[in-house]
């Protein structure tokens, strides 16, 4: 994994690694028994990091899972922000962690799977492993591709294209979701009491939508919870500031529809006069 993988989303900084592996664990919740975890997992002394290393503890376990029908005893997963991409430099990288791994822990290589997760279409990757490898690609499950034809099993995963109804906690990790997709998130951390555990992805996507989290928020029948949620985690002066800031931005809407001199609006309302100037066009 390069040293800093945390990607612009409308302008925020959004750190999605840790939000990536609390996704992981809730879309496998269910064999969190048979499962280990281990995030930034490091091959070596040197700086090679894989996103996150899942070990099957049981070895004959069965994992009935759409993101996991390929897992073996050692699984690599590489993960994508949702402005970026896997690239066939970043397929060889990884793969070549895969060869390091086995290498270095004496197992054999069948032993391991990779797994790469991006939210859109990887094109260019599996023309290339179609064309130049002459592997066969196929769409198992809607957004999961796999790829057969080398002695190790990889899949490459278009989050967005996965089932909201399977995989909501990968699918909905992403920038400019819709209030409803937002909604839905929300109610379900509500509804399981996930509030405590998933931190980082609640950071994640509310910051990287934080346009439509008061909305989706209005909108959910939980919303008491929710904001007990949101205070557990320490969230709740971030939500309150984008309500503030919200509140900002339809007086300058107002004031802009009146005429005021844009001055007057940036010291009224203590807007970024960038923001106040994007709202002109």
């Amino acid at each position: 994994m390069e040293q800093d993988k945390n990607h612009a989303c409308e302008g925020q900084a959004i750190t999605w690694h840790p939000a990536f592996v609390e996704a992981i664990k809730l879309e496998l919740e269910d064999y969190r028994d048979v499962l280990e975890f281990l995030p930034e997992y490091q091959l070596t002394s040197e700086p090679l990091r894989i996103d996150c290393v899942i070990i099957k503890k049981e070895k004959n376990a069965v994992i009935r899972k759409n993101i996991a029908a390929i897992f073996r005893e050692i699984n690599l997963l590489e993960y994508k922000s949702p402005d970026d991409y896997v690239s066939v430099e970043d397929f060889y990288k990884v793969y070549s962690y895969a060869c390091l791994y086995a290498s270095f822990e004496k197992m054999p290589v069948t032993s391991i799977t990779i797994s790469f997760i991006e939210s859109r279409y990887p094109k260019t990757l599996l023309a290339h492993l179609r064309e130049v490898r002459k592997f066969t690609v196929e769409e198992t499950s809607s957004g999961i591709y796999t790829v057969t034809g080398d002695i190790i099993p990889i899949q490459l995963i278009n989050s967005r294209r996965l089932s909201a109804e399977e995989n909501l906690w990968l699918r909905d990790l992403r920038c400019r979701l819709a209030p409803r997709e937002m909604r839905r998130v929300l109610t379900e951390i509500s509804r399981q009491g996930k509030g405590a555990s998933v931190g980082a992805y609640l950071d994640a996507i509310t910051r990287a939508n934080k346009d439509i989290l008061v909305e989706a928020l209005n909108m959910t029948k939980t919303y008491p919870t929710m904001e007990e949620i949101l205070r557990e985690v320490g969230m709740v002066d971030k939500w309150e500031a984008i309500g503030k800031e919200r509140k900002a931005l339809d007086i300058a809407q107002k004031m802009i529809s009146l005429g005021l001199p844009f001055e007057t609006i940036v010291s009224a309302t203590e807007l970024d006069p960038e923001k106040v100037k994007a709202m002109y066009q």
